[in-house]
């Protein structure tokens, strides 16, 4: 069976014959087939293109975003940080105040017990002072009393030993020695004089002698006697002369006054009845100093002993 066609240019019909038709057929279908594949490839080329660039408009888009996710997470941390950071920094700084409020509050305490410690201190010590001054008041009021009264009775040994003579006492506050024995016989003729010093103390001072000395000079006195509790240490029998003093303790007084009186006595009557030169009181005084005499009176007084 032939087939007919149309020509699509001058509308001639065409006889095919079967062969023809499949020959036809195919490179149409051919034809078709690539133009359909070559449309497809086109299509699918587009769709590709447009598929990718969606992709990359996706995958920009989802890389903006990441960026943005992990900008913000940094931020995010950051921040955190610098929270953590702002709030151990004022931790820092609080733990800090109290810590300056404590010691600045320990200081106040320890300037207070301090300053209450040296008040007490200071208490303390003022009443240690005002009980030494006391008690050094105390002492050189009963050493001054006791002094007063070795003084006394001493003046009365003497008045009433030695009645002829006169016993003149030394005001106080008026300088010279304690007592002042003027020696006199019996027709009451003036031998001499002693000046006697007495002294209670816990120790001896060689001024002393020094001052007893001065004051037998200025009195134009003859002999210096101290009466004193504590002895020079050279002295070691209880009395004894001494950086030209008679030195002697209470116990010893009666036989040393008594035999300072007596050659007193004996070198006035020599002296009256002599015709030595020098003045009385430098001739008794070289007498009455000079090693013989001292040595005279150590070997009576230890009779006593």
């Amino acid at each position: 069976m032939a087939n007919i066609i149309k020509c699509p240019n001058c509308n001639e019909e065409i006889e095919i014959t079967e062969a023809l038709s499949q020959t036809i057929k195919a490179d149409l279908e051919k034809e078709l087939t690539e133009k359909i594949k070559e449309k497809y490839a086109e299509e699918s080329l587009s769709k590709t293109k447009l598929l990718e660039e969606e992709l990359k408009t996706k995958n920009q888009k989802l890389e903006e975003a990441r960026d943005a996710e992990l900008k913000i997470r940094q931020e995010k941390l950051k921040l955190e940080d610098e929270k953590k950071s702002f709030e151990l920094d004022k931790q820092r700084q609080l733990d800090e105040e109290r810590n300056k409020i404590r010691q600045q509050t320990l200081l106040e305490a320890s300037d207070s017990h301090r300053l209450k410690d040296m008040e007490k201190e200071k208490m303390i010590s003022d009443l240690k002072k005002a009980l030494e001054d006391a008690q050094l008041k105390a002492n050189q009021g009963s050493q001054q009393l006791q002094g007063e009264v070795l003084e006394l009775d001493l003046e009365d040994y003497l008045r009433s030993a030695f009645p002829l003579d006169e016993i003149n006492p030394v005001g106080k506050g008026v300088r010279g020695a304690d007592v002042s024995q003027v020696v006199k016989t019996s027709l009451g003729t003036v031998c001499g004089v002693i000046l006697w010093e007495s002294k209670r103390t816990k120790a001896w001072v060689d001024d002393w002698a020094t001052k007893l000395k001065a004051d037998l000079r200025a009195s134009k006195a003859n002999i210096p006697v101290i009466v004193t509790t504590v002895l020079p240490k050279s002295l070691k029998t209880g009395f004894g002369f001494y950086d030209g003093v008679w030195v002697t303790e209470p116990a010893f007084t009666q036989p040393l006054a008594e035999i300072l009186r007596k050659n007193l006595i004996d070198v006035a009557r020599e002296k009256h009845h002599g015709n030595d030169r020098g003045t009385k009181a430098d001739m008794i005084y070289s007498y009455l100093t000079s090693d013989a005499f001292v040595q005279q009176i150590q070997n009576i007084i230890e009779v006593h002993q």
